[in-house]
């Protein structure tokens, strides 16, 4: 996937490498690896329901995929326990763990598959897969076994169910100096009584109240995302998408004094927050990819002071916080989106485990990032050695 993703990260043409690999399944003398490749691609070029077929043919021949280290004798082998979903939906481990000398092992948990017995050597065991409805099985089976895994086993499912947006709430309210506005979930047709005025908004919900942000459920990456002042604006929004499920939450106007939103990536690493990146733009739903920050010297100064200043600035700022939101999600890594409120608390948007965290921005744009990814990568690294190296001296 690394290689893959920097590839169209870049601007490179990958219709080319879609026709040899498509050439190759065709005829027969593709390997499964391959295959998954060629799933990738088909994802990465808009051909997602392609990419999903084939990946879903792949993985009925073969679950378990080997993943080379940088190095042939690698200290140490990981097992990533995947779901068989789309290119988001499970932790994108590759990039934490590139050019490593750590051995990465991917086993796909999938409907009609039982997991294999033995189970390929490993040191430690990590889940990947998400909260997302199309990972529930996979979820599901990891938990029945988890309990008497041979191995350490980090980001158990049972931490990883309450990362949904309407859990997460209800996991990290009453923190001090945390706000995280209630996210409820509500059916279309609650929600065009709502839109036909013949309910209120605060009638769905005690915590709600125009204007409100709405999305569907399961939705990431802003799709679908939109903020909604009144009814009708409602009623618009319900015209254009075909959805059942929706999640609904009270906006927050997290602009700074300039005008301007800024949200943050934070990591969590065994425990410790790191910084992983600040978008700056005037719009309030923001992403890095539609900030603009390429484009900004002014915002790429900004996002770089807060790299390297997060221990004695913003990290020492919200400590006590993050502190307790890695204590109440309790998972070994896990990212999370926030920004700051007028007041100064921490606004957080959401967590959850398969955010992307990478090193594909090019260098001469953002000398000050490679530092900084690098810094997260050794961490993640770390507490794999770490925690494997536990478990082998109780073992002892």
């Amino acid at each position: 996937m690394a290689k893959i993703a920097k590839a169209a990260f870049d601007g490179q043409d990958l219709k080319p490498l879609w026709a040899a690999l498509l050439g190759k399944l065709l005829d027969g003398t593709a390997t499964p690896g391959e295959g998954l490749d060629l799933a990738l691609v088909a994802q990465l070029i808009g051909e997602k329901s392609s990419g999903l077929a084939i990946q879903h043919d792949v993985l009925q021949a073969q679950q378990f995929y080997r993943v080379a280290a940088s190095t042939p004798t690698p200290r140490l082998r990981v097992l990533a326990l995947a779901a068989a979903t789309d290119m988001g939906s499970n932790t994108p481990i590759e990039f934490l763990l590139e050019d490593s000398d750590i051995e990465l092992l991917m086993l796909y948990v999938v409907p009609g598959a039982e997991l294999p017995s033995p189970l390929p050597a490993h040191d430690i065991a990590i889940v990947i897969a998400s909260d997302s409805e199309d990972c529930q099985h996979a979820l599901h089976e990891i938990n029945a076994v988890a309990a008497r895994w041979p191995r350490p086993l980090l980001n158990p499912p049972q931490r990883i169910w309450h990362l949904d947006r309407d859990k997460l709430h209800a996991l990290l309210a009453g923190i001090e100096g945390l706000s995280i506005p209630a996210t409820v979930p509500v059916d279309r047709e609650r929600l065009v009584e709502v839109a036909d005025e013949r309910e209120l908004i605060e009638d769905v919900d005690g915590a709600l109240g125009f204007p409100v942000i709405v999305r569907p459920r399961g939705s990431h990456a802003g799709v679908g995302l939109e903020k909604v002042e009144e009814p009708i604006e409602l009623s618009l929004y319900l015209d254009e998408r075909d959805e059942q499920e929706f999640f609904v939450s009270r906006f927050v106007d997290y602009a700074s004094e300039d005008g301007q939103f800024r949200k943050y990536r934070i990591v969590f690493v065994d425990g410790a927050a790191y910084a992983c990146h600040m978008a700056i733009a005037k719009r309030w739903d923001i992403w890095y990819l539609n900030a603009g920050m390429a484009g900004s010297e002014s915002k790429r100064l900004e996002e770089a002071t807060f790299m390297q200043t997060f221990d004695i600035g913003f990290g020492r700022r919200h400590r006590s916080v993050l502190a307790a939101i890695a204590e109440r999600i309790g998972l070994d890594y896990f990212i999370i989106d926030c920004a700051e409120t007028k007041d100064g608390a921490l606004l957080v948007f959401e967590a959850d485990n398969t955010a992307v965290v990478h090193n594909m921005d090019p260098p001469d744009v953002f000398p000050y990032k490679p530092p900084q990814m690098q810094k997260i990568f050794a961490a993640f690294a770390d507490m794999i050695a770490k925690r494997a190296a536990s478990r082998a001296e109780q073992a002892a």
